[in-house]
């Protein structure tokens, strides 16, 4: 079965804190009726620091989407390589061993895709599989999971590589006056991310299942208005509650593969804020300390999006506490409303990880 191996995560390094943020929410919008709704809202997210990719005097000024995208575009290709070849480096491959590249971002926009740049900069093959997404939100990073999954599954000997990509910070609307738009402003945060998916071998979560659900006619509920200033980020005020909706999609699939998805040894959950990892301990019947990783992506890095589920893997596997054989989830959400869900165990470090696969010419040699 497919194994997840450990990510690669980099933040940039320009920060705000908390009461940074409260600070200058104040300083911004002081005649504002409902800034005291919204500090509160911003108070409550847990987040005490998030990461820029520029200083935060250049991140309040708005030179206007076509500059955003371009410094999206620049900062991108400076922050991606050395992920990309710690996450390689993890799964004790080589980037001539990758068959496919899944890149995913919802904040930023190329065509070609930046899987294209990828390929004829960082030593990837002419024939790799091309697969952008970027129109998922936070839930891409459970399906550039699922994806990766699913297309090792269909290509026996396969490995895929997924990057995450996302600078929230470059969607920063100063005009933007709702509540939803002011409470984002102190909420999200950037990161790069990347991880390898490989059919044989390496350590990490074995994928055995996966599935998708979205909750009907919400559609509106998290979504970007495409205005000539560029992504204003929109969110209704029913979104905090949707893990009512979703947890039966998570024990539907976790019952599918006889497990109970209350009684799992880990959870990987993307954390776009803290009342969902609260309703979700809730629904699931689990112990909130489940969630310690999720949260303190959260708490340490802000929501950033679709990394958001690969920076919690990362600190559930380099914490070393989880043994072979361990049963976990893990559960990305966004618009739609989506949920990506999957099912895995944890293999432990063994000698196939010392041991790289061959290369694509070996293969090509070998039949």
């Amino acid at each position: 079965m497919p194994v997840l191996c450990c990510p690669a995560v980099d933040v940039p390094e320009y920060t705000i804190s908390m009461q940074e943020t409260l600070e200058l929410a104040e300083r911004l919008h002081p005649d504002h009726d409902q800034l005291p709704l919204a500090l509160k809202l911003i108070e409550n997210t847990g987040v005490r620091t998030r990461h820029l990719v520029q200083p935060i005097e250049r991140t309040l000024a708005h030179p206007g989407f076509e500059e955003r995208n371009r410094i999206h575009l620049q900062e991108a290709k400076a922050r991606i390589p050395a992920v990309v070849e710690r996450a390689l480096r993890n799964a004790a491959l080589s980037a001539d061993q990758v068959d496919a590249i899944i890149y995913v971002s919802c904040t930023g926009y190329s065509m070609p895709s930046l899987t294209a740049w990828m390929i004829n900069n960082l030593g990837f093959r002419a024939d790799t599989r091309q697969l952008p997404i970027s129109q998922m939100g936070c839930a891409a990073g459970g399906a550039a999971i699922n994806r990766a999954s699913d297309f090792c599954r269909a290509h026996a000997d396969a490995n895929v590589l997924i990057v995450s990509c996302e600078f929230c910070s470059l969607c920063y609307q100063p005009t933007d006056m709702t509540v939803g738009n002011l409470l984002s402003n102190g909420l999200f945060g950037d990161a790069v991310a990347a991880a390898v998916v490989r059919s044989e071998g390496g350590s990490g979560i074995q994928l055995a299942r996966n599935g998708s659900h979205l909750v009907p006619n919400t559609e509106d509920w998290i979504s970007y208005a495409v205005k000539a200033t560029g992504f204003h980020f929109l969110l209704d005020r029913r979104v905090p509650g949707t893990m009512k909706q979703l947890a039966p999609a998570l024990i539907d699939l976790a019952d599918k593969h006889g497990w109970d998805a209350g009684a799992l040894d880990f959870y990987i959950i993307h954390a776009g804020g803290p009342r969902i990892l609260d309703d979700l301990s809730l629904f699931l019947g689990v112990d909130p300390a489940m969630f310690s990783y999720s949260r303190s992506t959260l708490t340490e890095y802000g929501n950033i999006a679709s990394a958001v589920v690969l920076d919690a893997l990362r600190r559930l596997i380099e914490s070393g506490t989880v043994p072979h054989g361990a049963r976990g989830m893990l559960a990305g959400f966004g618009p739609g409303i989506t949920a990506e869900i999957a099912l895995g165990t944890w293999v432990a470090p063994d000698a196939q990880l010392s041991t790289p696969l061959p290369s694509h010419e070996e293969k090509e040699f070998a039949l």
